[in-house]
């Protein structure tokens, strides 16, 4: 009898080590596709978002020097959060709004040393409903007027007990516009293809759009719904944020999207770009401009690494 029980113990264990075995080898095979579909241009990407943790954004970022990016968008913020800028021929859209009580710091001086005027931005997108984004909406919205954007998921958020997000407590703007999936944002003679990314909140957003380089237009793609450290995120939210990387991915594909930003740029050589781009002679390619294919590759990284996330989690 004793013996019987010892067994039915040893194969458990065994099934446990079979499965641990089984969990680390998922890990590692993620994290080796990521790197190579990342290769050298997004190899600090996949260390980032392979990494078993990752130091996320913080409000004692560095802050960044005000730059317009392209003929239609600039970005404010710092090197862990930045808030850009798009310009239309209606006013201007903020896309996020920086961390809570940063507006008279931080979002109004980088719009003044880009001579942009405050009260003529119309539209805040909010890409999803941490307080490090929404933070100077509701500064916007009863100074200014502005339009207050963010889905209906994170509507909710915003609104629930617990809803003050990462970061010092702030003002939630009031339950404005609400985003709907695919559904355009148009302001003038623009117009922002939003599309629903769960995963990192339950209704966050990435965003397409065009850009103008010297009056060429590209697309550009910002995924507002980043997960930076998986610790944040649950189980199931990992599930559903690998879905929405692999749905955006395709819907980039099918939008050309060549021009990567994030909101969180601490992966993706923000700051060398902004360098290359001081310096950037007539000729010379614009440093954001990164073609479909690496954008693509980009998001395969990001995918590749949260399933390595996921996997750990089994083991």
């Amino acid at each position: 009898m004793s013996r019987c029980h010892w067994s039915i113990a040893g194969l458990g264990v065994l099934a446990s080590l079979i499965s641990f075995a089984q969990a680390q080898t998922d890990v590692e095979a993620h994290i080796e596709r990521a790197k190579n579909l990342g290769g050298a241009r997004w190899a600090e990407a996949a260390n980032y978002f392979c990494a078993e943790s990752a130091t996320p954004n913080r409000p004692s970022d560095p802050a960044i020097e005000p730059t317009h990016l392209f003929d239609n968008l600039d970005v404010v913020g710092s090197v862990g959060t930045a808030v850009y800028v798009i310009h239309t021929s209606a006013g201007l859209i903020l896309i996020d709004a920086g961390y809570p009580d940063e507006a008279e710091s931080v979002l109004l001086p980088g719009l003044k040393a880009l001579r942009l005027d405050p009260s003529q931005v119309r539209y805040v997108i909010v890409t999803h409903g941490h307080s490090d984004h929404f933070g100077a909406a509701r500064y916007f919205q009863e100074t200014y007027g502005a339009k207050i954007f963010l889905s209906a998921a994170d509507w909710d958020l915003l609104e629930a007990p617990q809803a003050k997000g990462k970061g010092a407590p702030a003002a939630t703007p009031r339950r404005d516009q609400v985003v709907a999936d695919e559904q355009p944002i148009a302001l003038g003679d623009a117009k922002i293809l939003p599309i629903l990314v769960p995963g990192h909140t339950n209704g966050a957003l990435a965003l397409i759009f065009p850009v103008f380089d010297r009056g060429k237009k590209y697309m550009a793609g910002l995924f507002g719904g980043t997960v930076l450290s998986a610790g944040f995120v649950s189980t199931d939210g990992l599930r559903d944020y690998i879905k929405s990387v692999q749905r955006y991915a395709q819907i980039a594909a099918e939008n050309h999207v060549e021009v990567e930003i994030q909101n969180h740029p601490l992966m993706d050589g923000f700051q060398a770009k902004l360098a290359q781009l001081k310096t950037r002679g007539v000729n010379a390619p614009h440093p954001f401009v990164v073609g479909a294919d690496a954008y693509a590759a980009f998001l395969n990284v990001m995918s590749e690494c949260a399933q390595a996330q996921l996997a750990r989690r089994t083991k």
